[in-house]
């Protein structure tokens, strides 16, 4: 980038910097102005040369303001006012506001676009590249920026990606699509702006360590606030069928994401590096050293998971069946009349046990009934108890039911619960959901927000949760009870194998959000789990998708949406753990504190140069 004194005019920029207003001077003919200094300029992340580590770049602070002798007017970086006019007047806040929008203009178009092909990474589109493609898009657009910049851009990025990801949601509402989306593209901001700090540290060849260690900070964080986190759209989700998925077995699903965000992160290195030798007296084989590193590294992360082994030999094996009764209508309203959701399975149950009494089907060990099955309390209402018996005896081997039971001492509530049935004893030992659903299972700070939010009145009471994992013993099988979108939590379900269950269960309702694919977001889920602990995975839902995950990821059997089926499977059991069973959260924490720190050292490296300068 050429630099000159403050009676060098302006050169119109073309190509990659056309988004850049020019190259500024500073006031001084003395002093030629320093790349980088302005927050505006602040480092292309498309093109361009990189920019010195300017301090207020690192920082995220006020940026210099610099002088333009095309124009004769002075600008400032972004989230900064505009330097006085030659009046002396400062421009009101709405123009300040309309000169950031049109300078970031194309910046943020682009997030918006790398957001919405991450959105399409994941089901039902399922183009998992295109994770890699945004991960790279991200950093690029966030390389050389301001904290404050980086944090636009990653709301920019962020909201369209999960406005696309929760269009499910819609069901509710569309606000409710919105407000999830905003909340959720807050935590991409504060990702964003630490992209932005961390990609002006020494050695830029570990860049793409510090953006992928980022990415597991941004979901361990998401994970867990606000009340009890929302895990949905981490980049492990978009990979259950790719080449990082067998990192699970090491890892669990940060490990997956990280592999992912360090590929993403590479190819973008070697895409800045390349950028860079088109103005840097041209291609040569030793500048294009860091681009082929970048890349080896890239391609070594890829061919990791295929050097990972996934457990899947069996130290025993069971016959199950899986009830998908199916409900009256998908939406809000899927329940229909009282009794008929549970009717429905008792049905399917009835005509199973007719199938292997007459010889068609052979006998299994066990079934298995979806979440919601019953959707009356057979410990309050009797017909409901006399149905579920009817068919348990029927079948003739215990049943796991999902039913909705009043709380035995706090009035008001409700418990979602995995219910053990015998044919002969009846019910038994039980598993209680130990994540409900903010909003949707119950309703925080209720007495405010109802009188808000009227549709709020359609949860009339809270679920109450679990204090216990889900190993149930349902005849001759130690199986582990998850129940819906527990299967998007790390913990809860690495506490269940843990615990010695053998095979995992996920009793699911998504009548409200079929056919929307929500039910493909939440199966792939139970991929990963799968390979994850080296277990078989069923799925058991009321309206689908119902399935059989083996050990090693596939999906062995599944159901259609909104059909009553019922499937049978011989599924081994497992005693075996896997690596990521016995680590635990350890390498999500320790990844995810390398990305903080990362960013504190940045801060610090940046405060430090500004002391030295003001020394001199």
């Amino acid at each position: 980038m050429p630099s000159g004194s403050d009676t060098t005019a302006e050169a119109a920029p073309t190509g990659p910097d056309a988004d850049r207003p020019g190259q500024r001077t500073t006031g001084s003919a003395a002093t030629p102005p320093t790349e980088g200094a302005d927050g505006a300029e602040g480092g292309d992340a498309v093109g361009g040369p990189d920019p010195v580590e300017g301090r207020d770049a690192v920082e995220g602070g006020e940026p210099r303001a610099t002088a333009s002798a095309a124009s004769g007017t002075a600008s400032t970086g972004p989230g900064t006012a505009s330097a006085p006019s030659a009046g002396g007047r400062r421009p009101g806040r709405l123009r300040r506001l309309g000169l950031l929008a049109r300078r970031e203009a194309r910046r943020s178009a682009l997030a918006v676009i790398s957001g919405l092909a991450l959105g399409l990474a994941f089901p039902p589109f399922g183009v998992w590249p295109l994770s890699l493609v945004a991960a790279a898009a991200l950093a690029l657009l966030t390389h050389g920026r301001t904290a404050r910049q980086g944090a636009w851009t990653g709301f920019a990025f962020g909201v369209p990606f999960f406005l696309l990801l929760l269009k499910w949601l819609s069901v509710v509402g569309w606000d409710a699509v919105v407000g999830l989306s905003i909340i959720e593209a807050a935590f991409l901001a504060l990702m964003g702006a630490g992209l932005a700090l961390v990609s002006r540290l020494p050695v830029p060849a570990l860049w793409p360590l510090w953006t992928a260690c980022l990415w597991v900070a941004e979901e361990w964080a998401r994970d867990r606030v606000p009340f009890g986190g929302f895990p949905w759209g981490r980049l492990a989700f978009a990979n259950t069928g790719s080449p990082y998925t067998p990192l699970a077995a090491l890892g669990g699903a940060p490990l997956v994401t990280f592999g992912v965000a360090l590929t993403g992160g590479a190819l973008a290195g070697a895409a800045l590096t390349l950028w860079r030798l088109r103005g840097a007296g041209g291609f040569s084989a030793r500048r294009a050293l860091p681009a082929a590193g970048a890349v080896a590294v890239a391609a070594a992360v890829t061919a990791a998971g295929f050097a990972v082994p996934i457990p899947t030999a069996a130290d025993d094996s069971v016959d199950i069946a899986v009830v998908q009764g199916n409900v009256q209508q998908p939406g809000m309203d899927f329940l229909g009349r009282p009794m008929m959701i549970l009717d429905n399975h008792v049905k399917a149950t009835l005509n199973l046990a007719k199938d292997v009494k007459a010889g068609r089907i052979a006998k299994p060990d066990l079934v298995i009934w979806p979440e919601n099955a019953s959707d009356l309390d057979p410990f309050q209402y009797r017909e409901a108890y006399a149905r579920i018996d009817e068919a348990v005896r029927a079948i003739g081997v215990p049943v796991l039911v999902g039913a909705l039971v009043d709380h035995p001492t706090k009035q008001g509530y409700v418990e979602n619960q995995g219910i053990v049935w015998d044919p002969k004893s009846g019910p038994g030992a039980s598993y209680t959901k130990q994540h409900p659903v903010p909003f949707g299972e119950y309703v925080p700070f209720r007495q405010e927000l109802s009188k808000v939010i009227t549709r709020l009145q359609r949860v009339p009471r809270d679920f109450y949760p679990g204090d216990h994992t889900g190993v149930l013993n349902v005849g001759p099988a130690r199986l582990g009870d998850v129940i819906c979108f527990e299967v998007a939590y790390d913990e809860i379900v690495r506490d269940t194998v843990n615990a010695g269950a053998r095979a995992i269960v996920v009793q699911t309702n998504n009548a409200t959000y079929g056919r929307s694919g929500q039910p493909e977001q939440q199966l792939v889920m139970s991929k990963l789990r799968a390979i994850e602990h080296g277990r078989p995975v069923i799925t058991a839902a009321t309206s689908g998708i119902s399935a059989v995950v083996a050990p090693d990821g596939t999906i062995e059997q599944r159901t259609k949406e909104f059909t009553q089926d019922v499937l049978t499977a011989r599924i081994p059991l497992r005693d075996g753990k896997t690596l990521a069973d016995r680590v635990g959260a350890t390498p999500e924490w320790v990844l995810a504190m390398v990305g903080v720190l990362s960013c504190a050292a940045a801060i610090m490296i940046g405060r430090r140069g500004r002391t030295d300068e003001k020394g001199q």
